[in-house]
């Protein structure tokens, strides 16, 4: 091992020490965030633990459109420039470019230069970043200047349209040539990634990967889509910061967000012998699907009950060791009382003993992003030891234990332990099993 600068880099590959199971442990070594809450990890933390709501006003441009709020990320203080060149912004659509942004972020906390990798390093280095939903704005403005003339659609929409081009912009910008894989399953895409990427570290495909998802479609013709389907809220736009409450009693909808958030992750021995931080460990990955219907989750929460048992038996861990669920709750009404039903069924008597939150209230739904923030947040509880709250609960009306307020998880050195949950159109559900480092 050697040390440059402030980047420690290993300059021989390692192996995993065999686990009970023979599988190789994956952890958390790195995060970054681009959200309506800041534009890095610390700040978006800070934010949530505060109750802090990052929800505003829409702009005139969605003047006549039922719903008039949405969680989106001040353009202004981004300073893309400093990031990024005039040719990186004109090849990148926003959602890419954010994700760029947030990997950036999970290199550096993660004290890791992949420039200074060896190259049988590089070739163990993959990235795994997807995207739910691609900028209709960019398909309208392409159609309009196709009525101007051929001449006139850029030779970069298409590049600027594929979802798994995040992926490919963050491989070419770090020279890492292992698996590159995107992923696209609506809302619950961040999840998948991230369960994907530990599946490749855990299989031998690769010791590092960056994992994540990035989503910007707040336009009006996005907007209009969602207001059709009656799945956002409409009944707070004169009070945007409290539209989005996920349980409460008077959820109406969603709010729409966007933003991105990238995960390091490590092989486990690769990361100790680097002397790389530890934020937490991925013990496990379930996945399912509702076979229902096209946008709504059965009635029974099949799909949830089916994905949150996969993620527990794939941990190798009891129901009883799990204290904490971050939800998808998205604040509609079918959704969260279905998902709280789940909750109940999967864990039966211990149900009180789980603490239950959604963060969505203080930064919306960022759509095939919500997944891989709202990890990053369980990363950053099983770090720190604090559960992150639900805000703007007046009249609570699940059957589940609802973390309010931001509050320390475990008073003793027990092993903190969490499932993450993510669901998505097309009954697409994913959940990760999150834990503290020991």
């Amino acid at each position: 091992m050697r040390v440059l600068g402030k980047c420690t880099v290993l300059v021989r590959q390692t192996r995993s020490l065999s686990t009970p199971s023979g599988r190789r442990r994956v952890v958390v070594t790195g995060s970054g965030a681009v959200t309506p809450l800041g534009n890095n990890g610390p700040d978006s933390w800070r934010r949530i633990l505060a109750g802090e709501s990052a929800i505003s006003r829409l702009s005139a441009e969605f003047k006549g459109l039922p719903c008039q709020v949405a969680a989106q990320i001040p353009r202004e203080n981004l300073q893309l420039d400093q990031h990024l060149t005039k040719s990186d912004i004109k090849l990148m659509s926003p959602a890419t470019q954010l994700a760029v942004l947030a990997a950036e972020e999970a290199l550096s906390t993660g004290k890791l230069c992949p420039k200074q990798l060896s190259e049988e390093e590089l070739e163990r280095f993959g990235v795994c970043v997807g995207m739910g939903m691609f900028d209709l704005a960019e398909v309208y403005g392409a159609w309009n200047q196709l009525q101007r003339g051929y001449n006139r659609v850029s030779p970069f929409f298409v590049p600027r349209l594929l979802p798994s081009m995040a992926c490919g912009h963050i491989s070419m910008r770090h020279g890492l040539r292992g698996p590159n894989h995107s992923v696209s399953t609506a809302c619950a895409t961040g999840a998948h990634a991230l369960g994907d990427a530990m599946r490749f570290i855990r299989s031998g495909d690769a010791d590092l990967m960056l994992a994540g998802s990035g989503e910007a479609c707040i336009d009006p013709l996005s907007i209009a889509g969602f207001c059709r389907l009656r799945a956002l809220s409409t009944a707070f736009n004169d009070n945007p910061a409290v539209a989005s409450r996920p349980f409460d009693k008077s959820r109406d909808g969603f709010v729409m967000g966007e933003g991105a958030a990238v995960l390091l992750l490590e092989e486990l021995e690769h990361a100790r012998a680097r002397g790389a931080p530890i934020l937490a460990e991925i013990l496990g990955y379930g996945l399912s699907g509702d076979a229902y219907h096209i946008t709504s989750p059965s009635d029974d929460g099949a799909g949830a009950t089916l994905a949150m048992k996969r993620a527990i038996q794939d941990a190798g861990i009891a129901p009883e060791d799990v204290t904490y669920v971050n939800a998808h709750a998205t604040s509609t009404p079918t959704g969260d009382r279905i998902e709280s039903h789940a909750i109940g069924r999967v864990f039966g008597a211990h149900t009180p003993q789980v603490r239950v939150s959604s963060t969505k209230g203080a930064h919306g739904h960022l759509l095939g992003s919500s997944g891989n923030l709202e990890a990053l947040f369980v990363v950053l509880a099983c770090a720190n030891n604090k559960l992150p709250p639900s805000i703007n609960i007046e009249h609570l009306d699940v059957d589940v234990n609802v973390v309010t307020k931001a509050t320390d998880w475990s008073a003793d050195q027990k092993r903190r332990v969490a499932l993450k949950n993510s669901f998505g159109f097309g009954g697409t559900n994913a959940s990760l099993c999150i834990a503290s480092y020991i």
